[in-house]
């Protein structure tokens, strides 16, 4: 009989007592660092990245300075959504129906609308393990950004599950906050 190693999940805890600002998430009970794999050392995101988060983030707060329906929020912000899932989406919304999950440290529940922008390092989180734990934790908008061509792949819930709603070049078309938002 062969016995294989069981490694010890991450808690809640051990994420806590990492450095602040550190570039980690906890997806499910592992935390995960993000390396570049060039040079096996921690990388920032690309330009190109940013850019995109910058924009799609300006774009949200300006229509929210105006119609104060929610918040929005740019990464790093921890999302606890359980004890062994706790990331930091590009961007978040929050409407205010949902405040009470706002804390001065965090978000602890489920987002309205989250949208991540895809690089080599993330890619395979944001489209398979956190996809499906934002869609069973009830995230009504998910939407998967490539900044080098500009297509969204929007997902909204329905019944339970995310359906694709759109996959197009350049917008987010978001039910939530009611408004169309071209980059």
């Amino acid at each position: 009989m062969v016995r294989t190693k069981t490694k010890k999940k991450a808690t809640v805890e051990d994420y806590m007592k990492l450095p602040e600002g550190a570039n980690y998430q906890l997806i499910e009970g592992e935390i995960v660092e993000w390396y570049s794999q060039e040079k096996n050392k921690m990388a920032s995101p690309k330009i190109i990245h940013q850019d995109m988060v910058g924009e799609i983030y300006r774009l949200i707060a300006n229509y929210l300075a105006i119609n104060k329906i929610g918040r929005v929020f740019i990464a790093p912000t921890d999302v606890h959504l359980s004890d062994e899932n706790i990331y930091q989406p590009d961007i978040l919304f929050v409407t205010n129906k949902k405040s009470n999950i706002i804390n001065e440290t965090a978000i602890y529940g489920t987002p309205d609308l989250i949208i991540e922008v895809i690089s080599t390092g993330t890619k395979q989180y944001d489209l398979k393990i956190k996809m499906r734990n934002y869609e069973k934790n009830g995230v009504l908008e998910y939407y998967i950004i490539d900044p080098e061509d500009k297509e969204v792949i929007a997902y909204y819930l329905v019944q339970g599950k995310f359906k694709e709603h759109y996959r197009e070049l350049g917008y987010i078309d978001s039910k939530i906050l009611d408004k169309r938002f071209d980059f």
